[in-house]
């Protein structure tokens, strides 16, 4: 369904509808939420891996489920009056985020919070149910940041998304004017970033945001890679015996070494979703998963670069399949979560621990 799409996606910088349905059905939203709502409560391993088969046929799909399964363990940080407004009639929730950074403001009034500001880059803004929103509590001390459940009809959606790859996800700003949200709708940021530990919590939902967030937004990466080595593969191995790949050395190793980097990249988010699903959270894991993320999008972005120079003029047509690979693996792999320098520091804080 998301192949079949990829193209008009691309082209229209949004999602079609049935792709939206189909991801909901196929379970990508509910991955995370509690069971007592009817969710999954699964794991980091079982979703890198659907995402990534996804990211094959369409990286904006796979972009925006990911990102809506993530969403989901976000909101289970909510007061349970705020889950069951949220799940009470099904888990099948659509949920867009503007949560790192904080970028709007928040004061306290008689039963909740008002909200306002605005929010860059929301995937899935448009097609959500409801968004989290991460906001300054403008009158505590110290200013802490807080996140904000929101219903898809108090927000206005600004069409901004113009950008290289990644079209289809519709990353646009959000825009809230004047929200009243009631208490039961919000939460302190800090337990999405240090993880939501108690009694009764899933081992998904207490895993810190840095340990599981670099994974789920390289998975997609690693399915577009995957579909632009198969698109090189129909030019480079195509059948008779003048195909590139029979007469020329320099394509020989190149499908040695970009399969090879893909290949690597995979066995890394592996085994971090692995670490995320069963290893003892600390600091040392979280930095770990951090740079396991980031140069598995390094890999990627390699690997895809060098099948893009080699591909034959055909590789840049604006139709060609490989052309819309490299961008999306540029776009994605760009994300800050993704970037080295961060990762890099954090792991060297960690390193001999």
């Amino acid at each position: 369904m998301a192949a079949r799409h990829a193209v008009r996606a691309d082209g229209e910088r949004g999602l079609h509808p049935e792709v939206v349905r189909a991801v909901c059905e196929a379970g990508f939203a509910r991955h995370f939420v509690p069971g007592r709502w009817g969710g999954v409560q699964g794991t980091f391993s079982e979703l890198v891996g659907a995402v990534a088969g996804l990211g094959e046929g369409c990286a904006s799909a796979a972009w925006c489920a990911a990102l809506w399964a993530a969403h989901g363990r976000f909101a289970a940080c909510l007061p349970v009056a705020g889950q069951r407004e949220l799940w009470g009639r099904g888990p099948d929730v659509c949920i867009a985020a503007g949560v790192m950074p904080p970028a709007g403001g928040a004061v306290p009034v008689g039963g909740g919070w008002r909200l306002e500001g605005e929010w860059e880059c929301v995937s899935g803004a448009g097609q959500a149910d409801w968004l989290l929103l991460a906001a300054r509590d403008v009158c505590g001390a110290g200013r802490p940041a807080r996140v904000f459940l929101v219903p898809r009809e108090q927000v206005a959606v600004r069409d901004v998304w113009h950008s290289t790859g990644l079209r289809g996800t519709g990353s646009d700003t959000v825009v809230v004017a004047a929200a009243v949200v009631p208490a039961h709708r919000t939460f302190p940021l800090a337990l999405v970033v240090e993880g939501a530990t108690g009694p009764g919590r899933a081992r998904c939902h207490s895993v810190p945001a840095h340990m599981g967030g670099g994974l789920l937004f390289a998975a997609p990466v690693l399915g577009c890679a995957r579909r632009a080595l198969e698109a090189w593969s129909v030019w480079a191995c195509a059948p008779g015996a003048a195909a590139p790949v029979r007469v020329q050395a320099s394509v020989r190793e190149t499908l040695a070494r970009s399969s090879a980097e893909i290949d690597a990249a995979a066995l890394l988010l592996e085994r971090a979703a692995l670490r995320a699903d069963t290893a003892v959270v600390c600091e040392a894991a979280v930095a770990r998963n951090r740079r396991d993320a980031a140069f598995a999008a390094d890999l990627l972005v390699s690997a895809v670069e060098r099948l893009f120079r080699t591909g034959g003029r055909h590789a840049r047509t604006d139709s060609g399949c490989l052309q819309r690979c490299w961008r999306d693996v540029h776009t994605a792999a760009a994300h800050g979560v993704l970037r080295m320098e961060a990762a890099a520091d954090a792991y060297a804080s960690v390193a001999g621990a």
